[in-house]
């Protein structure tokens, strides 16, 4: 059941469940809490499971305001002190990912594991949707799109191209268009835009976690991806596991971008077996001083491109 705070003087719906160290579980872009339903109860039973919906989503309030990733992660800070939590591991998803990796580095001290899925800021590669959606345009081009003729006609063709693979979105085609039908609502294409132009451009991602990977060292980390993800290709996950040292890795490979809904009873064991066996992070205010003055290993250092 959705549960409301207002934070800043903004509405923010979150669901909340269970008993025990709490576990924070972040949702991707045009998403919702309610992603994580199929999940949820086996968390709970562990875990004081809080699974807000982000600003601009679900039942949260939709202002003309600050969309960034940072400022993603100031909300999420805010709305755990307003619940008397100070320390959390995150599981985040896409979007929810990057706003995870920006909240440990932003608040290293709150921050205790990390568990990141088919995760943003890994590498420029997206789906085109998102590229073009950053682009000049957009949201006259998505009025248009989210019409009810276009919805209309979207409905009777989705049959057709979930049996030639999907449009480029393989299995995650039918979720993929039960969050698009959202996108009737104004308020919710102009908080999709600002979110989407906060980290993509017409090249691609432009956020990105791997020159600082190296302060996640000490973080304990669980990266999953769907092997047959069209969103966010599967390759990232390897970059990720490179950057985060001594991260654990885990690959589901039947599963698109979504797979705590593909093999919600797998994710969910993946997910307790990480927060199990690991310790929360120690954060020390001198160590984090002496990370951030040596800086990353320079072999983890790329040199830009001629082209970029």
């Amino acid at each position: 059941m959705l549960q409301y705070r207002e934070v800043h003087g903004y509405r923010r719906a979150y669901r909340m469940a269970g008993e025990g160290p709490p576990l924070l579980l972040l949702h991707g872009i045009a998403d919702s809490s309610g992603t994580w339903s199929q999940v949820m109860p086996a968390l709970a039973e562990h875990y004081t499971v809080i699974a807000p919906d982000l600003l601009g989503h679900g039942e949260s309030a939709r202002p003309r305001a600050d969309y960034a990733i940072a400022a993603y992660a100031c909300g999420m800070r805010d709305l755990l002190t307003v619940l008397g939590v100070d320390r959390v591991s995150v599981v985040g998803h896409s979007l929810g990912g990057g706003v995870a990796m920006q909240f440990g580095y932003q608040f290293p001290e709150r921050c205790e594991r990390l568990v990141l899925v088919s995760s943003a800021g890994m590498g420029p590669e997206v789906h085109p949707m998102f590229r073009l959606a950053a682009g000049p345009g957009a949201f006259a081009g998505m009025y248009l799109l989210t019409s009810p003729l276009a919805q209309a006609v979207a409905a009777l063709a989705e049959p057709v191209v979930r049996l030639a693979g999907g449009g480029g979105l393989g299995p995650d085609l039918p979720y993929v268009m039960d969050r698009y039908r959202r996108f009737a609502d104004a308020a919710a294409r102009r908080a999709f835009l600002r979110t989407v132009r906060a980290a993509v451009d017409l090249r691609g991602q432009h956020i990105t976690m791997l020159d600082r990977g190296y302060l996640a060292r000490h973080l304990p980390t669980l990266i999953i991806w769907g092997g047959r993800d069209r969103i966010i290709p599967v390759a990232h996950a390897a970059a990720a596991h490179e950057a985060l040292t001594d991260s654990r890795l885990e690959i589901f490979e039947a599963s698109g971008h979504f797979p705590h809904h593909h093999e919600p009873d797998r994710f969910a064991a993946v997910v307790l077996d990480f927060l199990h066996t690991t310790d929360p992070a120690d954060y020390d205010r001198s160590v984090w001083r002496e990370e951030l003055r040596n800086g990353p290993p320079p072999a983890t250092v790329e040199e830009p491109s001629s082209g970029s």
